[in-house]
């Protein structure tokens, strides 16, 4: 028997990170545990820590308490990738909006005829399902359908039940491709704001290569701190020249959340919206030093008491 190479891969991620294929398994089996319950599972597996859910401090512990308690109809119209549009358009203005190509049920109702040279192609209702087209003449249309109609089929919240998702009415929207002054890519600026607050921005670059993060202050000072990826302070991202509006931007977008990620992505002309994220990597994420995961964690203020004395326990 002759093994594919994506089979191949995966037994060698299995072997490398048993901890993973245990968390496959979980979704798997684990389909009819309460959320709570899920949530205290996967969180020992993917951060080998136990979640103090009752008494949260952490900001991934955090984050798994909002998925359980603050649940509000407008947030999953908020990470729909086509609904929030006219959030978007309502709060900030339509001009922040990346352009519109076109939005189907199936792969099969594109027609790719009618789209330009160059585009995005991504599900409405998860992460991750991006393709991207330099050239619709060498653009790998079989590799793109196997990859959408894939993402169509799975239910996200079903991944690390992060509830929001779970209601999307799955479809494929196609927008206008977009670059920086790279001409390469776009750098993707993530900006966590607490109660409508910005504290940090997050820069992702080299996202389709070799992934590398970066975290600044609002004031765009360095910070050395690791989240999943490791940090790289001889790499300097130049400070935005819009920063401020940024910010701004930002800020009304999230105002009375808890909590949540607002991305943008920055051309040589415009500001564009990316998406809001209400659980960045699902509350999985490992941040190094632990100080930080503490930091962050105090910006979130829920109604809870005890805290203070498990602060001063870590």
């Amino acid at each position: 028997m002759i093994l594919d190479r994506d089979i191949i891969k995966k037994i060698v991620k299995g072997v490398s990170h048993p901890r993973r294929v245990l968390n496959v398994l979980l979704r798997t089996i684990g389909k009819n545990l309460s959320d709570d319950t899920f949530l205290k599972i996967q969180y020992r597996l993917l951060l080998g820590e136990k979640l103090n859910i009752k008494n949260p401090v952490l900001f991934n512990e955090k984050l798994q308490w909002l998925k359980l308690y603050n649940r509000h109809k407008i947030y999953t119209d908020m990470v729909d990738k086509y609904a929030v549009r006219k959030y978007v358009e309502k709060t900030i203005g339509e001009q922040y909006l990346t352009p519109v190509l076109g939005i189907w049920d199936k792969f099969e109702d594109i027609d790719f005829s009618l789209l330009p040279k160059q585009f995005v192609l991504k599900c409405t209702h998860d992460s991750g399902s991006v393709v991207i087209c330099k050239d619709i003449d060498n653009f790998n249309i079989k590799k793109a359908n196997k990859k959408l109609k894939k993402c169509l089929k799975r239910n996200y919240y079903t991944l690390c039940r992060e509830w929001v998702y779970k209601d999307i009415p799955p479809k494929i929207i196609a927008e206008k491709y977009l670059v920086d002054e790279s001409e390469v890519e776009l750098k993707d600026y993530k900006i966590f704001c607490f109660n409508g607050v910005p504290k940090l921005v997050q820069v992702d670059y080299n996202r389709f290569s070799k992934h590398k993060r970066n975290i600044y202050t609002t004031q765009w000072e360095y910070i050395p701190v690791s989240f999943i990826y490791p940090q790289h302070p001889e790499i300097q991202i130049d400070k935005p020249e819009n920063l401020d509006l940024l910010l701004e931007l930002s800020q009304k977008l999230s105002a009375n959340i808890p909590f949540v990620r607002v991305d943008f992505y920055i051309t040589e002309t415009s500001i564009f919206f990316g998406e809001m994220t209400f659980y960045p990597e699902a509350g999985y994420g490992k941040i190094t030093p632990l100080k930080y995961n503490l930091e962050l964690g105090k910006s979130i203020n829920l109604p809870l008491k005890g805290q203070k004395e498990r602060i001063k326990s870590l």
